[in-house]
């Protein structure tokens, strides 16, 4: 059956390979947060353990957010680690960083992920897709707030 909601096909593709970008690097941070979140060692234990897991669990849901959004523009969500591999910018952090290193790199990555979201708004907004504006809106909040508390501990 058609897709009839007001966005042409051509926004809704162009709108939805955005959005399987921001996935794939969603995915990328989620994993690389988990991970931080099970070998972090140091004076910072506790403090960093806690708070990678409620990054993470963040993460988790908006993975979810995201797939849901690019099904209701009729595109299919990629689920693999080679389609998130191909689409993700943000990269595999080599090895087991120190804190202050698992730290910087998620700066990196969540800086990534607000890149990625901003570059999705200009086919958006011509499409009149406030749904997708208004997810890409929650995510930049919560990646712009997450990447100034990270940088904050860097002094």
């Amino acid at each position: 059956m058609s897709i009839d909601i007001g966005i042409n096909e051509t926004h809704r593709v162009e709108i939805a390979q955005g959005l399987k970008r921001l996935l794939a690097d969603s995915f990328a941070l989620y994993l690389k947060t988990h991970s931080f979140h099970w070998n972090v060692t140091g004076p910072m234990f506790n403090t960093l353990h806690l708070m990678f897991e409620e990054q993470y669990t963040e993460l988790w849901t908006a993975i979810d957010e995201l797939a849901e959004r690019i099904r209701a523009l009729g595109a299919f969500a990629p689920g693999t680690y080679g389609e998130f591999e191909k689409l993700a910018s943000v990269k595999e952090t080599e090895g087991v960083p120190d804190a202050m290193g698992m730290i910087k790199a998620l700066v990196e990555g969540h800086e990534t992920l607000i890149r990625t979201a901003r570059s999705v708004f200009p086919v958006a907004e011509t499409a009149h897709d406030e749904a997708t504006a208004d997810l890409l809106t929650q995510r930049l909040q919560v990646h712009e707030k997450t990447a100034w508390m990270l940088r904050s501990m860097l002094g």
